[in-house]
């Protein structure tokens, strides 16, 4: 994992776990970080003809305020910008780390961050947004548009940062858990964590020797490793494991070997996301 890493931050409750995972990851690559935050176009203009029906003299005048009060708009969003990540820059700053990147865009989100991101290794976001509804547990949209579009792998903060030293790996056999595998035995992220390697579903010869060269390549990295087999829902079933066996974070694959790929994120991803209380490391 080659590069810096690159926090997205909205001031969102999310923020200050984005920062304190990002200073984590940023300390065990030994790298920089760059923390981004966007103005999106909807928030940054409003081109509507708000006039209404009103006489040509009183409309221009009208017209005069409302452009005078956009500009005044734009200027406050700008200024929350910098203050976002003034804050943001702190918290990496107070966690240990010395390199540490300021960037504030307007413009569409995905365009911005798929130009950004090539020179990253690692991406860290909240996986829900300030408009988020906490109630409904929907995930933030603009997760959902990262995560579909991106080519690195994506740490989404959990709502609280605590440190990290044991980790789960969803396996499902499939090209994605592979490099799950990969990623932890090769990257210095996950140098010196135990690692359970867990399939949800029935035993079988191939799974078994699936599992267990894959404990091999942990454990020939240094990780203390294991394998496991469950019964149940995938869903539930890795949600339980990480509940009842103190998992840390949990490293899966955006989408699943086995399942059809829903419109957003393979949906055992999704679920996990939305349900599981502890960070998930997202591989493509």
């Amino acid at each position: 994992m080659d590069g810096k890493i690159i926090a997205l931050v909205d001031g969102s409750t999310y923020s200050q776990s984005v920062c304190e995972h990002t200073a984590w990851a940023t300390k065990q690559l030994e790298t920089g970080v760059e923390i981004m935050h966007v103005i999106g176009r909807r928030e940054a203009s409003d081109t509507g003809d708000r006039s209404g029906a009103i006489a040509l003299g009183a409309r221009t005048a009208l017209l005069e305020k409302l452009t005078s009060l956009d500009a005044e708009r734009a200027k406050l969003l700008h200024e929350q910008g910098r203050a976002i990540l003034e804050d943001a820059a702190k918290i990496v700053s107070e966690n240990g780390v010395k390199q540490i990147e300021q960037h504030l865009f307007r413009g569409d989100l995905l365009d911005i961050f798929a130009e950004r991101e090539k020179q990253s290794a690692l991406v860290v976001v909240g996986k829900r947004g300030e408009a988020a509804d906490f109630a409904s547990l929907h995930l933030g949209s603009n997760l959902e548009r990262i995560v579909r579009s991106s080519e690195k792998p994506i740490l989404v903060a959990s709502r609280a940062f605590k440190p990290v030293s044991k980790v789960l790996i969803a396996w499902d056999g499939g090209p994605t858990s592979r490099k799950a595998v990969e990623l932890a035995a090769n990257s210095p992220l996950l140098t010196g964590l135990d690692v359970d390697v867990v399939y949800v579903g029935r035993a079988s010869s191939e799974i078994e020797k699936s599992l267990s060269l894959a404990v091999e390549q942990l454990s020939a990295a240094g990780h203390d490793a294991s394998s496991h087999i469950v019964e149940g829902q995938p869903e539930k079933a890795l949600g339980a494991y990480v509940k009842d066996n103190g998992v840390d974070l949990v490293v899966m694959g955006a989408y699943g070997h086995s399942r059809i790929r829903s419109l957003i994120i393979g949906s055992t991803t999704t679920e996990m996301i939305r349900s599981c209380l502890v960070p998930v490391l997202l591989v493509r």
